[in-house]
């Protein structure tokens, strides 16, 4: 194994491994896709401190298994935001995204059902991981063009300078690795 970045998250002890994100920097890979405990006490932890939603929205793919856990636990609705077009979409709201963890520029859609979901409503914002923002933004004027009200922004941890920032809830800071 290559070399690791040992944390705590949400009381769970975690070896995350260093991934080259070009020639002068690595970062810790964060992966909740199959962490059951760590998904579930995250969920619980931000839960504590977040403000009073009604809908949970996230991207897809890695902040999925946050977003359902976090509306399963207080028995509420989440959104995921696709990165493609669905059959079940025929009508459809999308935004452009570049992040940090991925090379090609993308797109989020969300289609009517979660549309009518969000629209009026206080939506939570979620994500695994906060780094440059990019997907903050494009879910935030995804929220903004379906008609909801963003109350807040959450992830269970902010990467580099995203620790600074005064408009995000988080658990834990997560270090950048220069070379």
């Amino acid at each position: 194994m290559g070399k690791s970045y040992k944390m705590t998250i949400a009381g769970c002890e975690r070896d995350l491994p260093l991934c080259e994100v070009s020639e002068n920097l690595d970062i810790a890979a964060f992966v909740m896709f199959g962490d059951v405990e760590v998904t579930e006490a995250s969920a619980r932890e931000l839960l504590k401190i977040c403000p009073e939603h009604d809908v949970v929205v996230t991207a897809e793919a890695k902040g999925i298994p946050l977003g359902y856990e976090m509306a399963r636990q207080e028995k509420g609705e989440y959104v995921v935001a696709r990165k493609g077009l669905k059959v079940y979409m025929p009508e459809y709201i999308n935004v452009e995204v570049r992040s940090i963890t991925t090379l090609s520029l993308q797109r989020l859609y969300i289609g009517t059902d979660d549309i009518e979901k969000i629209k009026g409503k206080r939506v939570l914002i979620v994500d695994d991981v906060i780094s440059t923002g990019e997907s903050l933004v494009a879910l935030q004027k995804l929220v903004e063009k379906a008609g909801g009200n963003i109350v807040g922004m959450a992830a269970v941890l902010a990467e580099g300078d995203a620790a600074d920032r005064d408009d995000i809830i988080f658990l834990e800071k997560l270090p950048v690795f220069p070379k």
